[in-house]
Order: structure tokens, then C-alpha cells, then sequence
């Protein structure tokens, strides 16, 4: 789950409700080659994805997961024309 702190998750057996889910079909096709015994091929790979909001706005057996849930925002900085 993206933007959930380290701490929280949700096991196999959890009971998740997902409101307003955005469904999204990637395929992604790999850049090689790939050898089933004496043939080739160029494997693809194809999987649904489920996008929310936020882990705040799942519900994890019956209920709303904590605060504490969402990943605290991080800001990196960096200079390129600093010199080192």
C-alpha cells in the first residue's frame, strides 16, 4: 500500500474495502528476449493495479486504519551547482 508508514499493513485474512478505487491494466513488455527450450520470445507481462486516495481512506476489517497509518511527508534537497 503506497504512502503507509513502515509499521501498518494489512495481513492475508484482512477483510479490506477499497471506496472509489481507480482499476488500471498495465502491460509492460520486457526489453530482451526470453527462451522456452528451441523457441524465443519477447515476454509480457500484464497485471491489474488498484489505485486509492490514501491508506486512510481503506477499511480494514470494519474500520478506518489510524493516523498513524500514513506515511509522514519527506523532503530531500540538493544543490547541483554547489560545489563538492
Amino acid at each position: 500500500v503506497y504512502n503507509a508508514a513502515p509499521s501498518w499493513g494489512v495481513t492475508v485474512g484482512d477483510a479490506l474495502a477499497v471506496p472509489d478505487p481507480v482499476l488500471t491494466q498495465h502491460q509492460h513488455q520486457h526489453q530482451g528476449q526470453a527462451s522456452t527450450g528451441s523457441d524465443w520470445f519477447i515476454p509480457t507481462f500484464s497485471f491489474l493495479g488498484i489505485r486509492v486516495s490514501s491508506p486512510l481512506s481503506l477499511v480494514v476489517n470494519g474500520k478506518r486504519p489510524p493516523g498513524s497509518a500514513l506515511a509522514p511527508p519527506r523532503l530531500a534537497l540538493s544543490n547541483p551547482s554547489a560545489p563538492p
